[in-house]
């Protein structure tokens, strides 16, 4: 009988692998789809470009809000998780924080309609920016500090009002097509930058 369990265990195992490998599929498919779309898109759009079947979106996520919900996490992990690594891996603090702004600043225009594909579920909302807040103001603040003692940028500058200054200014990315939000981005950042001196 304990011969059995194994074998029984690893298709198990593997399932477990395989519904996992299409959650991430979906979720990166979706996030892709809402960027051009809008949160609106139709399942279908979501499953073409995931390659899977329409089904599979349903079993993992039975409604829009819940695949709009597990977007927005799974696009709040993936920023929060480039901070440190951004850090580790730039020529210097200062290009970390633009990287990182970068990443963040797609993650805005991904969550395009967020607020109306929950607005029937404003509790649901609430802890979504909860979550937001709680896993990105951290990883903004490190990368700040750290370019301030590097001599980077001057002090002062608070992670919230940062975010909230860049999120301000994404708002009419969708309405005119003329706009584009990271020139006046790449502005505010040359204004925290400490002058050097010659």
């Amino acid at each position: 009988m304990a011969a059995e369990d194994p074998a029984g265990n690893a298709p198990s195992r593997s399932k477990r692998a395989d519904a996992q490998r299409n959650r991430e599929t979906v979720l990166t498919a979706a996030a892709e789809v809402f960027v051009t779309s809008g949160v609106d898109a139709p399942i279908r759009q979501i499953a073409a470009q995931a390659g899977v079947g329409m089904a599979t979106i349903y079993r993992h996520f039975p409604t829009r809000a819940d695949l709009v919900t597990a977007v927005y996490q799974h696009q709040i992990e993936a920023c929060a998780e480039a901070g440190p690594n951004l850090l580790a891996m730039a020529d210097s603090p200062l290009d970390a924080l633009r990287q990182w702004i970068d990443l963040f600043v797609d993650f805005l225009v991904t969550k395009h309609g967020l607020a109306d594909a929950l607005q029937s579920d404003s509790d649901r909302f609430a802890a979504l920016h909860a979550y937001f807040l709680d896993r990105l103001l951290p990883v903004c603040a490190h990368l700040l500090d750290a370019a301030v003692e590097a001599g980077d940028i001057r002090p002062g500058t608070q992670p919230y009002e940062l975010m909230r200054g860049i999120g301000n200014l994404c708002i009419e990315r969708d309405n005119d097509p003329r706009y584009d939000p990271r020139r006046l981005i790449a502005l505010l950042l040359q204004g925290l930058q400490r002058p050097r001196t010659s």
